[in-house]
């Protein structure tokens, strides 16, 4: 179904329910012509071959189908087309129908009520050799599809794991994964597939699975990644793949380009980001957006990497990283994820003292939150929130407190009891019913932490000394033993650098919309630490301790900006933005 923008059947909270549960979004005009042109930019028509025969698993109301018929008939009018189509939904699938047929009458051919992925199983599944002659898959010339968007938690568990048995996927799947690979048994020898998906499969550790199946079964000619573009008014950012069968024999580095917004003077101005991608750099469209657009070939040929846009200059970048880099941050320590209370209005409030009168429950500690986030030192002014922690560490081992011993505590806590028990899953789990549901080690707490932002635009780092709590909504890491606590200084340093926004830039490409990146295990595990040892090192430390002990924040911008310069330094490297 051509599923990314908004579905115009339903209305109001109908139609939002039908979109969560299907998928069911629409393809802008303008995407569906690029996606029919590049298309046919790939696919060499022979003059021999007067049939071509085309597909769209999820048609929806034919945007897609329409589009690349248009297309065919203005540069190849001898040829004749027959398309097949299938969607779960009769009414958009009549639709298509009609709309196809009022450009090319003789262009119908088998349109059906069901279900792609069920046809796929039902006749084989994807684990068959490509051109086995027992296969009862039809083949396509042409493949054109925006699968429905659903995942794993919407699919339902039961479902999730059917798909994700049928179709060789791990972890938390999206259905349009199961999409991607259906297609790679319906293609024939010289086929082409033009398909539009989410970029997230691109860098997400669930993607791993998809991404590995996806070059073992296809040549990947393109990728576009268009981001934050907007293109869409559902909140999906997206991409588009240019495949061919594996058989093809037409392998080659995989070209990537992609378009993300950006700030500075705009060396090009053009009407659309589709006119964008003929450029390299800052371009500026008609609604006076800038994008920086950039080409380059697919960094990973495998899953267990995040796939982005690699280019000489990058590749020289990375590997002079590797040479210099003597520990990433995973080896120093473990990052986690704050506390999760699955019940924030009991456990967190900043109202504590006024709503106690001075008599505030005995497990209440200072929490961190995104809200004092800043750069080397958090901005505890604004630090107004408190978390009740029943935990605690007894024998080396963690355990809710209790609550016999905390009066105040017990009796609020009694007072919210019902909500608590609510959480049926923490009851189920073999724990008391007053747990916070991911408490974390209450040791770790009155160690010094370094603590991150997860969404930001730039890294947002900053090392806790207070011995709060940290929230879910941030991410935090100690040493692995005192000895070690300078390593979070170092890391500090890194993490805060401009040096670091190129290294994610170029290793991972993982931009939400405006600009904003996202700091998450995955990722900051990985960025590379340079040896202590030496005395840039050495200074790098003095000058964050120096930066975290000012009291006037204001005051740090210079030291930051020559931290910053000794970061790069210490890399081996200048400061530069790579193309």
């Amino acid at each position: 179904m051509s599923r990314v923008a908004n579905k115009t059947a339903s209305s109001g909270k109908t139609a939002k329910r039908e979109r969560k549960s299907t998928g069911a979004t629409y393809t802008p005009p303008q995407l569906a012509k690029f996606v029919a042109q590049q298309m046919l930019n790939e696919y060499v028509a022979s003059e021999e071959k007067r049939d071509l025969r085309i597909l769209d698993p999820a048609v929806g109301d034919g945007e897609l189908l329409v589009s690349l018929v248009t297309e065919l008939k203005e540069r190849h009018p001898s040829v004749r087309v027959v398309c097949d189509g299938f969607d779960t939904n009769g009414n958009e699938l009549e639709i298509a129908r009609t709309r196809l047929e009022s450009i090319a009458p003789d262009a119908v051919g088998e349109f059906r009520n069901s279900d792609f992925l069920e046809e796929i199983m039902s006749s084989g599944g994807i684990n068959v050799d490509l051109f086995s002659a027992s296969t009862s898959h039809k083949k396509y010339d042409l493949i054109i599809a925006n699968p429905p968007y659903v995942r794993t938690q919407v699919l339902g568990a039961e479902r999730a794991r059917q798909i994700a048995k049928e179709f060789s996927l791990r972890g938390r799947i999206d259905l349009y994964y199961a999409f991607l690979l259906g297609m790679s048994v319906s293609l024939n020898e010289q086929g082409i597939a033009g398909v539009i998906v989410s970029n997230r499969f691109m860098t997400t550790k669930s993607g791993a699975s998809v991404r590995r199946e996806l070059l073992h079964r296809f040549d990947v000619f393109h990728i576009w990644d268009f981001g934050d573009t907007k293109l869409f008014d559902a909140a999906v950012l997206p991409a588009v793949l240019m495949l061919g069968p594996k058989a093809s024999g037409a392998g080659g580095e995989p070209k990537l380009t992609s378009i993300y917004q950006s700030e500075g003077k705009p060396s090009h101005s053009v009407s659309s980001p589709f006119d964008a991608l003929n450029y390299s750099g800052r371009v500026q469209v008609e609604d006076a957006r800038i994008f920086e657009v950039k080409h380059g070939s697919l960094s990973s040929r495998g899953g267990s990497e995040v796939w982005s846009l690699i280019s000489k200059e990058a590749q020289d970048f990375l590997s002079t990283v590797d040479a210099t880099t003597w520990a990433t941050f995973a080896e120093i320590g473990k990052i986690r994820v704050g506390v999760k209370t699955c019940a924030d209005k009991v456990f967190i409030r900043k109202d504590w003292s006024d709503t106690f009168s001075g008599n505030t429950p005995e497990l209440l500690r200072a929490l961190t939150t995104h809200h004092i986030a800043r750069r080397f030192r958090a901005d505890r002014q604004n630090s107004n929130y408190q978390i009740l922690y029943p935990h605690e560490v007894v024998g080396g081992r963690r355990r809710a407190v209790d609550l016999e011993k905390y009066p105040v505590s017990k009796k609020y806590l009694e007072s919210c009891r019902a909500i608590l028990e609510s959480r049926s899953y923490v009851t189920k789990a073999g724990r008391k019913w007053y747990e916070i549901w991911v408490p974390q080690d209450p040791d770790a707490w009155s160690c010094p932490k370094l603590v991150f932002r997860d969404i930001s635009e730039h890294p947002t780092f900053w090392i806790d000394l207070s011995g709060s709590v940290v929230n879910g909504d941030c991410y935090w890491m100690k040493a692995q033993s005192k000895k070690d606590e300078d390593l979070l200084w170092l890391a500090l340093c890194v993490a805060n650098s401009s040096f670091i926004e190129t290294f994610y830039d170029v290793k991972f490409n993982n931009r939400l919309y405006a600009g904003r990146r996202r700091f998450i295990t995955q990722y900051v595990e990985k960025f590379p630490l340079p040896e202590p040892s030496t005395e840039g090192s050495q200074k790098m430390v003095e000058m964050a301790k120096a930066i975290y002990s000012k009291k006037n924040y204001e005051e740090t911008t210079g030291m930051q900006s020559e931290l910053d310069s000794l970061v790069w330094r210490a890399f081996g490297l200048r400061k530069k933005v790579l193309g």
